[in-house]
């Protein structure tokens, strides 16, 4: 099967993808002086080697001499000559190496994660007989590879994997313990952890899933955060995209176990499946047991606030011991200046007793007291009342009560932002860019730099957790990061907005499931006007669009969450005519049709709307004639038949005052709408993450005040436009991940206030020679790209600086050479 010699570590030559990756694998388990790098490096290419064998499956059709397959071999043929000098390596070289492994290992990792998932589609299509078809009408990459490129793939594919472990865990050994050994016995089915909000379930359940024993038990470990409305469909759906299957709807229940077994069986052939379901509420007993399919080697781990003693086994996680909580309260809050070792204890001493042993209040108080004065720390215990304990009983409310400190002592601007987050769905993953959207808008800043702050600040407090998605962000670029919040802090910010009445509320949050409405809601008498300034509606998959008349004349920031395939916006937004702000967002499985649009061309303050997952043409923005807008932000959407010809509109009028526009994640965008060339306000175009478009309008040139122009993670766009060089404003152009992309327009020189220009990943596009006379140019790209533009601008550009990616800094060439 394979040509290595000796050991099998003789070169790649014309060796099987995945016959090579075994050998480097076998090879590099036999050494431990570069762990854990060399067992996260195993890691990685255990989780490559199903989809190499795909690889293999497909030589007939792939050159896998060129392109992304060839660089693929390349990588592993790094890692065979890595892997093979480990036991000769010095100890002064052993940094060198290490970060050799670090680089190997992002490499694997990232064509793991789109690359074969695209191979994985054109197979699929192949099958089906159509990508034939699809190659001969793609022009960007070779040939082969443009028609895997121009497959629509899905949003996220690691959609149910373990999260990692982002910090020390304290006081669960022995918990783990006991319940690693309930796991591994053949026995046991299925488990159930329980504890109160906070009690650290969820952490003991993610250091399960990531210890040794248990990833060498199971070869499949599966990890679903269910929450308070899950949706059994949805979670199937996950599973099989997870696994490199192409989106798929089921119209009932049954059809959803269906293929929930057939998975299963064909995981099991490659060992036994742990599935995780995280955060489950009452109530949920039936959705359990659609779950428990009668297959050896499958084991199920559910945690939960609540007990099922009808499912599986019960573990109750205890509050952490007096020692264990004191070492979490020291690890997050420092010495207090001037304390001698005696008050230190006793104020130690009086804060566990109130924090009771639960992880999440002992973080949340130990952050809120780190670095703060001995006054301080007295006076937080002395605040406290003087009952027994916080925690008398394992309820939620008194949980809530230990967190209230913590909220009292932060900024009145930040006590503003941190109610807000009360406005978004349990467990969302939300995008940065959406709450400073928000707070830009209802707080009058204009900066989203110190919005941004106003997160970061909140995170530090551990009120909320800002996750980047490793990507490098521009010019107050927010996608790149997500928000994320714990249940129990979202429900404090609940109960703060709750304290006021309903209608006087500055925040209200409307839940209404199927067409149930709240009493409150149905019982207002005439002519009740609700006072809220933001309004989040939620509404479920059932839910049939008839609304309940509602009037809200001050509302200026409105969250509409829906889950339906299709969706009436209600009436009543036209009498919001404060609104500033308006986010959609669509949390079913397929862009929902978006009805009544119409609706919003009567708010005359409408600044700013986001569209997530939802289907529009993109000829309904204009007809608004918004006259306010300044952002359209469209994710996810899908637009079905774009017409290009507005003759009939003046955008000039219609959008006097646009200035961004962002697009992502849209994937039947072929092409720019011929309006977008005619917003002359437009300061920030944004294009991510669309892979079929393939080109811009010349009409670009248009756009003279343009400052911004991102087209990164296009992979089919194959130019821009010679226009381009029209837009005299522009300072930053990022064409990163752009795979298909060869060549810049020749005279983009002419752009004086062109200052950067970010490329990474885009191997095969050239600068023109005209970039010379941008002598204080800053380009960002990988070492390869680096070297070549060195060689050619150099000798002309007196202040070029091109820096170096995929480092733990950039590199300035002015002192390298």
């Amino acid at each position: 099967m394979t040509d290595w010699v000796d050991l099998g570590l003789g070169s790649i030559g014309g060796a099987l993808v995945s016959e090579a990756l075994k050998l480097v694998i076998e090879e590099a388990k036999k050494y431990k002086s570069f762990k854990p790098l060399s067992k996260d490096l195993v890691s990685t290419m255990e989780r490559l080697l199903p989809l190499t064998k795909k690889i293999d499956s497909m030589q007939n059709e792939l050159d896998l001499g060129s392109g992304e397959l060839k660089q693929l071999r390349e990588t592993i043929e790094k890692a065979r000559v890595l892997v093979l000098k480990f036991p000769s390596v010095r100890f002064y070289e052993k940094s060198n190496y290490t970060r050799k492994i670090v680089e190997i290992n992002e490499d694997l990792a990232k064509f793991c994660d789109i690359d074969l998932q695209l191979l994985q589609y054109r197979n699929q299509l192949t099958l089906l007989g159509v990508a034939g078809n699809l190659v001969d009408k793609v022009d960007g990459l070779s040939k082969r590879m443009d028609g895997l490129m121009s497959v629509p793939v899905p949003v996220f594919r690691d959609l149910c994997s373990v999260p990692k472990l982002d910090k020390v865990v304290v006081g669960l050994d022995w918990p783990l313990m006991e319940l690693k050994k309930r796991l591994l016995d053949d026995a046991v089915v299925s488990l159930v952890v329980s504890a109160p909000p906070g009690g650290g379930k969820t952490t003991l359940a993610n250091q399960l899933c990531h210890d040794a024993d248990v990833i060498g038990h199971f070869k499949h470990i599966f990890f679903n955060v269910v929450s308070s409305t899950p949706n059994f469909r949805v979670i199937v759906q996950n599973l099989l995209q997870h696994s490199g299957y192409a989106p798929h709807t089921f119209e009932n229940d049954s059809q959803a176990t269906v293929g929930l077994r057939k998975l299963l069986e064909e995981l099991r052939e490659d060992g036994p499946i742990l599935l995780v379901l995280d955060d489950v509420w009452r109530g949920a007993e039936s959705l359990l047991q659609k779950f428990r399919i009668n297959l050896p080697d499958y084991k199920i781990l559910v945690t939960s606030r609540f007990d099922f003693p009808s499912f599986g086994y019960n573990y109750r996680l205890k509050p952490l011991e007096n020692e264990d909580a004191k070492a979490l309260l020291i690890q997050w809050a420092s010495r207090p200046h001037n304390t001698s070792q005696a008050e230190y204890e006793d104020l130690l001493q009086k804060i566990l007793k109130r924090c009771n042993g639960f992880p999440i209040v002992i973080e949340v108080v130990g952050v809120s007291l780190k670095g703060r004065s001995l006054n301080t720390w007295k006076g937080q215990v002395e605040s406290w009342s003087q009952g027994e304990t916080i925690l008398d009983s394992p309820s939620q409310p008194t949980v809530l009560e230990c967190l209230q400190p913590s909220f009292n002592a932060l900024e009145p601007n930040l006590k503003e932002c941190f109610l807000d987050m009360g406005s978004f769905l349990e467990d969302q993953k939300i995008r940065a860019s959406v709450i400073i959207d928000i707070w830009m808008e209802l707080y009058g800043k204009n900066s989203s730099i110190l919005c941004m702050k106003y997160l970061e600040d909140l995170a530090s407090q551990n009120l909320l957790k800002l996750v980047p998605l490793g990507n490098e962000t521009e010019d107050g670029f927010y996608n790149e990061f997500l928000v994320t919040q714990h249940d129990i802090l979202r429900e404090l910010a609940i109960r703060q907005s709750e304290l006021e009445a309903i209608l006087e509320r500055k925040r209200l949050n409307l839940e209404i499931k199927e067409d149930t409405f709240p009493d409150w809601c149905l019982n207002a008498p005439r002519n009740t006007v609700v006072n809220a300034s933001l309004l989040s509606i939620s509404t479920d998959d059932l839910f049939s669009s008839n609304w309940v008349e509602t009037d809200c004349p001050n509302v200026e920031a409105l969250v509409l969450n829906l889950s339906s395939s299709d969706y009436a916006l209600p009436s009543f937004i036209a009498g919001m005519r404060k609104l500033k702000v308006l986010t959609i967002t669509n949390h079913g499985f397929y862009p929902a049709r978006l009805r009544n649009f119409s609706c919003l061309s009567l708010l005359p303050n409408l600044k700013r709307i986001r569209l997530e997952k939802v289907s529009v043409t993109l000829l309904d923005i204009p007809r608004l004639q918004l006259a306010s807008l300044k952002k359209l932000s469209l994710v996810m959407c899908s637009f079905g038949e774009v017409f290009y010809d507005s003759e009939e509109i003046d955008v000039s009028k219609a959008l006097p005052s646009l200035q961004e526009i962002d697009i992502d994640y849209c994937y039947d965008l072929y092409e720019l709408p011929y309006w977008v060339s005619e917003v002359v306000s437009l300061k920030t175009l944004s294009i991510t993450n669309c892979n079929k478009l393939t080109v811009l309008p010349e009409a670009i040139g248009n756009l003279s005040k343009l400052e911004v122009l991102r087209v990164s993670s296009c992979i089919n766009l194959s130019e821009l436009p010679e226009t381009t060089d029209r837009l005299s404003n522009l300072r930053f152009l990022d064409i990163s991940h752009c795979l298909g992309l060869r060549k810049l327009p020749l005279e983009i020189g002419k752009l004086e206030k062109l200052k950067k220009i970010s490329m990474r990943k885009c191997w095969r596009c050239e600068l023109p020679d005209s970039v010379r006379d941008l002598e204080d140019l800053e380009v960002k790209c990988e070492e390869e790209t680096r070297l070549v533009l060195w060689e050619r601008l150099m000798p002309k550009m007196r202040n070029l600086r091109v820096h170096e990616e995929e480092t733990e800094h950039n590199l300035n060439l002015l002192q390298m050479f």
